[in-house]
């Protein structure tokens, strides 16, 4: 089934009215669909961007409200309806957002938070034993959303226009397939995209952790002929030594790429092992999002990208001569909060004659939750650029935050 903008839109009204006028009581326990559960989400962001280059540094002031309503469960069936809507806060608006937006183009260092007013999430679940499914606006997430993920970060996230299935047929097996037919992007509905995707996604836990199988089979349906296949296996987890949790993951993917009459591969690896001991936790990891020779890039475009490769966004699309990413992260407890610090080591995984060092980065946050439902929290990131060829320049940025949850 095909959910278009006008299709969506349509049964968001149907859904809101069956919410709002449904008069029919159900019998014996069950709920009627108006009896649910209300909720709203504020988050408060200051970005501040500051480059080595022609452009302004950027500040905004950013508020989204998320407002939602979940019906309780009748039958097997429920709903959700969530609503978004950012603003700038205060007239502090001295930043640029890049097409399809074009919010102040080329004055400002960029920041991806466009106003926007949006349905977020509207679907139906029905869910029986050990199957669930879901129809509609949805977020879908995968492991740690390197594939597959909902850019919670940004303050119009992403989320998907599809049809979903999850089974367990038993405590240790988990088989998840979503078809999307519209990837809603995270700079309002002018960059959404439609598409012809098949997720798929196996998880079978054992005792050292859980081995997962994915394939995740993209194409754009814009006219073009294109397709972007990838398959991989990943295992993690961990295991307590006395006093000390020891943790890992494994991952390996392979990639093939086509537009048109052009065709590419590149192979994707990620290590990673760590140690948690009295409240603080190390990890050190390494991650290739490998190169076709120099000719194209490991592509993961339904990501959180924010969550790797640096909060600093400088590769968000990964360079044509790949990107081998090595870190240290070390964080802990303090003071009734989290603190992380990490530092990464960029390289090409492809080196060309002129690009080979791609940069440095330091990232630290400090998130502080309190009286349940508030958190506040700092972040920043320091970029330190390589190799002049590589096109990018030397960048800060810096985040404060309050979030309230009703």
């Amino acid at each position: 089934m095909k959910l278009t903008v006008q299709a969506v839109s349509k049964f968001t009204l149907l859904f809101a009215a069956i919410v709002l006028t449904s008069g029919a009581y159900a019998d014996g326990d069950e709920a009627d669909l108006r009896v649910g559960k209300g909720y709203i989400d504020f988050r408060l962001r200051y970005e501040g961007v500051s480059q080595d280059n022609a452009r302004q540094d950027a500040n905004a002031l950013t508020l989204r409200t998320l407002l939602g309503y979940q019906t309780k469960v009748y039958s097997g069936w429920s709903g959700t309806l969530e609503l978004e809507d950012v603003r700038i806060i205060g007239g502090v608006d001295e930043y640029s957002v890049p097409p399809p937006v074009n919010f102040n183009p080329g004055i400002y260092s960029i920041v991806l938070d466009p106003e926007t007013t949006e349905v977020d999430q509207a679907f139906v679940k029905y869910a029986h034993d050990k199957i669930w499914g879901k129809l509609g606006r949805q977020v879908i997430t995968h492991d740690k959303w390197r594939f597959v993920g909902d850019v919670r970060w940004r303050q119009d996230r992403q989320t998907f226009d599809a049809l979903r299935f999850f089974y367990t047929p038993s405590k240790s097996i988990s088989l998840d397939y979503s078809y999307v037919t519209k990837r809603n992007r995270v700079l309002a509905e002018a960059a959404d995209q439609r598409s012809k995707d098949h997720l798929l996604k196996g998880d079978w836990k054992t005792s050292p952790g859980t081995l997962g199988a994915y394939a995740y089979l993209l194409e754009r349906d814009d006219d073009t002929d294109n397709s972007l296949d990838t398959y991989g296996l990943r295992f993690a987890g961990e295991t307590e030594l006395t006093s000390v949790k020891l943790l890992y993951t494994l991952e390996y993917a392979t990639q093939d790429f086509k537009l048109n009459t052009v065709k590419n591969s590149a192979d994707y690896s990620f290590v990673e092992g760590g140690a948690g001991f009295k409240g603080i936790t190390a990890k050190l990891g390494y991650e290739v999002l490998g190169s076709d020779n120099g000719n194209y890039g490991f592509s993961t475009p339904l990501a959180t990208l924010h969550a790797f490769n640096g909060w600093a966004d400088q590769f968000v699309i990964t360079p044509i001569v790949g990107l081998e990413d090595v870190y240290i992260a070390v964080g802990g407890k303090l003071i009734g909060g989290k603190w992380l610090i990490v530092y990464h080591d960029f390289s090409a995984d492809k080196p060309s004659a002129t690009v080979n060092d791609l940069g440095s980065e330091l990232d630290l946050r400090y998130v502080y939750p309190f009286m349940k439902r508030y958190t506040v929290g700092i972040k920043y990131a320091a970029y330190s650029a390589g190799d002049a060829a590589a096109g990018r320049v030397n960048t800060d940025k810096l985040w404060v935050w309050m979030t309230a949850k009703f």
